[in-house]
């Protein structure tokens, strides 16, 4: 495997670590200082909105300065974020502090094309392991990101402002890694030629499957787990219990990375894919009937692991829906679908756990599991309907 993936994996886990922080912290400095608790998830939605908003720019500035300078300059966005969230903090303004998120989700939407470089730098044998190992950076930061959210919340007389300057160390860190870093230039991996009109791109079925089993497993992992902290702190618990949980949860997330790849190869795309929907199902189901600081942890490790199973190899099966030129608006619609939804789910976190509680929510998400299970059927039951059997 080139070093190139390797500190591609890096940067991942130092990405990972801050976005493990923003969870943990995020929603709870939304609950001190929103106007309503229905608000109290609303910095975590302007995180996933940043992240939103940069998803076609990303791809579309890449495509023409190279990956390398793209993720300088998401990294740059982040600090920028981290700034503007410290003042906020420090002036206790709620509104200026999700501006600080927003431009921090920014940042994180151009980190979330380091496991399509890693693509680019890996032989095509070796994809869907690459793109595992790069994910698998996620394992470092399951610890990390929770032990940084621990300790840097009460090192400054402010609450929570330690935690957003170890989250601009991270961003440093890894503007420093990146520099280091080759990577190939935007000519010799975008390509050119005539490109497809890009609503015959979307109309694929392979593109179809890809970004729906992505955007259902994001989403419905994301809904619950930005729910997490407040139906825990709702229920009493202290804040190292949420963070512990937490860590567990993003630990399910990308410690099967390492093997995934190869359970992919094995397997084929669509088993994987239907198992990871299954995975979400049984989270949302032992919501229902775990109680304590366990019925968390098995929900989440099981939520966990359901994300890591459809994202993962929908990633892989995305690669197969275009050509080399017409790589960055399809990998743009690909992530614009997915983290609209993503940060809709953030968003309407807050309220539906206000509301309806922790176990109603997670009853809603087990249809929503089912959905890609459901696509893959029908487009089996398609292909057999273009070749029939003839019988002689």
């Amino acid at each position: 495997m080139p070093i190139t993936v390797m500190l591609l994996s890096l940067c991942q886990a130092l990405l990972v670590s801050g976005n493990i922080l923003l969870i943990a912290v995020s929603p709870l400095i939304g609950a001190e200082l929103a106007p309503t608790p229905a608000w109290s998830t609303a910095p975590v939605a302007t995180q996933w909105l940043g992240l939103m908003c940069a998803t076609i720019p990303a791809s579309l500035i890449m495509a023409r300065l190279g990956r390398k300078r793209g993720f300088m300059l998401g990294n740059l966005m982040g600090l920028i974020g981290v700034v503007i969230a410290s003042q906020a903090l420090i002036g206790e303004r709620f509104f200026l502090f999700m501006s600080g998120t927003w431009m921090i989700g920014i940042g994180i939407g151009f980190g979330q094309l380091y496991r399509f470089a890693a693509v680019e730098a890996a032989p095509f044998a070796l994809r869907d392991r690459a793109i595992g190992l790069v994910m698998g950076g996620g394992v470092l930061a399951a610890f990390f990101g929770p032990w940084l959210a621990r300790v840097s919340r009460e090192i400054a007389a402010t609450p929570f402002l330690g935690s957003f300057l170890g989250l601009g160390a991270l961003y440093l860190i890894a503007l420093i890694i990146l520099s280091l870093t080759r990577l190939p230039p935007a000519a010799a991996t975008h390509g050119e030629g005539r490109s497809r009109p890009i609503s015959e791109i979307l109309r694929q079925p392979v593109f179809i499957v890809a970004a729906l089993s992505g955007l259902i497993g994001y989403g419905v992992m994301n809904l619950a787990m930005t729910a997490t902290p407040l139906a825990m702190a709702n229920a009493g618990f202290h804040f190292d219990h949420v963070a512990t949980t937490i860590q567990w949860h993003v630990l399910a997330m990308f410690l099967p990375s390492f093997i995934t790849g190869h359970l992919t190869a094995r397997f084929g795309t669509t088993c994987m894919i239907g198992t990871g929907c299954l995975l979400l199902m049984g989270s949302a189901i032992a919501s229902q009937f775990a109680s304590g600081v366990m019925g968390f942890h098995i929900a989440l490790i099981l939520l966990g692991l359901g994300w890591n199973f459809t994202f993962l190899p929908a990633t892989g099966l995305l690669t197969e829906a275009y050509r080399p030129v017409e790589k960055a608006r399809t990998q743009a619609a690909n992530e614009f679908l997915v983290f609209t939804t993503v940060a809709l789910t953030a968003l309407l976190a807050g309220p539906l756990v206000d509301r309806l509680g922790w176990s109603l929510l997670n009853a809603l998400l087990i249809p929503m599991s089912l959905f890609p299970i459901a696509l893959l059927v029908w487009q089996r039951l398609a292909r057999r309907g273009q070749h029939p059997h003839i019988s002689g």
